[in-house]
C-alpha cells in the first residue's frame, strides 16, 4: 500500500538510531538512543526497548529491518536479539541483520564493494559481483577491534600514563585529555584512575577519547598525529585482507564515527593507494533499505537519494537514556 511505513534500526556501541521513512522515500521521524552493543553492554535491552517504544504503535508501519552489533556472531546473543525485536513488533515483517552489513548495503545501495567500519568497533566487510559476503575483524575490543574508536582511546590513555611517568615523551595529549575530562592534574593516577574505574559503559566512553585525540593530532602534537596514523595502518590490514573476496577494481568506502577524522580517512587512503567512493547512504539508510526490500518497493537512485537527503536533514530527538547520558557526560 502506497501508505506503508518502514522502521529502520541502526544499532551500535556508542548509540542507537531509529528511523521512520514512506515509499517515497521520505524519513519522517528519527531518534538516537545510548549504545546496545550485547557483547559489552548489559543494559543494551534496556536500551533498545526504550529507543524503540516511540515507534511500536505506529498503526501504518509495515516493515522493520534491526541493523544490530554481533548479530550472527554469538548465537545466544543474536537470539535475544531476534526476540526483542520480535516482541517490540510482533505484527509487522522483520529482517535482522548484522549491523556492518546493513552500513555496507547503505554504502554501496546494495552493490559490490569493500566497506571499512571504524566506529567502537572495527570490521571490513565485502559483498562481490555474486552477491556473496564476506568479513574480517570484528572480535570485539578484548581480542581486536584495532582502529576503531575505543583502540584509539585506550591507546591514547596508555600514551598519557607513560608519558605523566616519564616513560614516554611529553605530549600535549597528557594536558589536553585532564582537561576534557574534566579531571584535576594534581593527582593525575587517582583522577584517571577513578575516571575509569566508575565509568557504566567503558568501550563507549573511552571510544569517545578519539575525538580528542583527533583534535590534538590537527593542532600539532607529534605523539598523537601518530595514533592517528597506526589506526589508519591496522584499518588498512583490514582492507587488504578482504580484497581478494571482490574483483581488483572494486571501490572501497567507510563507515562509523572514527571517520569524522579527516585525517584519518587522508591516511588510510595513502595507505590503499586510492581514494575512497562517497557512501551513497549512511548506516542507518542501509537497515531503511534492507526494511524496504521487505516490501519490493521499487528502490532506484531516486528513492536512494531521497533517503539520504532527508536522513541528513531529519530532527534526530534523543531518547530519555540518551539525555541522561549526555548529562551525566557534561557535569562529569
Amino acid at each position: 500500500m502506497s501508505d506503508d511505513l518502514i522502521l529502520g534500526i541502526d544499532g551500535g556501541g556508542s548509540k542507537v538510531l531509529v528511523a521512520l521513512a514512506d515509499r517515497a522515500g521520505n524519513v519522517l521521524r528519527m531518534s538516537r538512543g545510548s549504545g546496545v552493543n550485547p557483547m559489552d553492554n548489559p543494559n543494551w535491552r534496556r536500551e533498545l526497548d526504550r529507543s524503540l517504544r516511540p515507534f511500536m504503535q505506529e498503526q501504518q508501519l509495515a516493515a522493520v529491518a534491526a541493523a544490530l552489533p554481533a548479530y550472527g556472531e554469538v548465537v545466544r546473543l543474536s537470539e535475544q536479539q531476534r526476540e526483542a525485536i520480535e516482541k517490540s513488533f510482533p505484527k509487522t515483517r522483520q529482517h535482522i541483520l548484522n549491523d556492518v552489513d546493513a552500513a555496507h548495503l547503505g554504502a554501496f545501495a546494495g552493490r559490490p564493494g569493500i566497506l571499512i567500519l571504524s566506529g567502537t568497533g572495527s570490521m571490513a566487510w565485502a559483498r562481490n559481483g555474486a552477491g556473496v559476503s564476506a568479513r574480517v575483524g570484528g572480535w570485539g575490543d578484548v581480542i581486536g577491534d584495532e582502529g576503531s574508536s575505543y583502540w584509539i582511546g585506550r591507546a591514547a590513555l596508555s600514551l598519557v600514563s607513560q608519558s605523566l611517568d616519564g616513560r614516554a615523551a611529553p605530549t600535549a595529549l597528557a594536558k589536553a585529555m585532564f582537561e576534557f575530562l574534566n579531571l584535576d592534574s594534581v593527582d593525575p593516577v587517582n583522577a584517571l584512575g577513578g575516571w575509569a574505574s566508575e565509568l557504566e559503559n567503558p568501550r563507549a566512553n573511552i571510544a569517545t577519547l578519539s575525538v580528542l585525540v583527533d583534535r590534538v593530532a590537527r593542532a600539532g602534537d607529534g605523539a598523537a598525529k601518530q595514533l592517528i596514523e597506526q589506526a589508519a595502518s591496522e584499518l588498512a590490514k583490514h582492507v587488504e585482507a578482504i580484497s581478494p573476496h571482490c574483483n581488483p577494481a572494486t571501490d572501497w568506502t567507510y563507515a562509523g564515527g572514527t571517520f569524522a577524522s579527516r585525517s584519518l580517512l587522508a591516511a588510510l587512503e595513502r595507505r590503499i593507494g586510492r581514494a575512497a567512493a562517497i557512501p551513497k547512504l549512511p548506516p542507518i539508510g542501509g537497515a531503511l533499505l534492507a526494511a524496504a526490500r521487505l516490501l519490493d518497493w521499487p528502490v532506484d537512485d531516486g528513492w536512494i537519494t531521497q533517503i539520504a537527503a532527508t536522513a541528513k536533514t531529519a530532527v534526530v530527538h534523543s531518547s530519555e537514556a540518551d539525555l541522561n547520558n549526555k548529562e551525566r557526560r557534561e557535569h562529569a
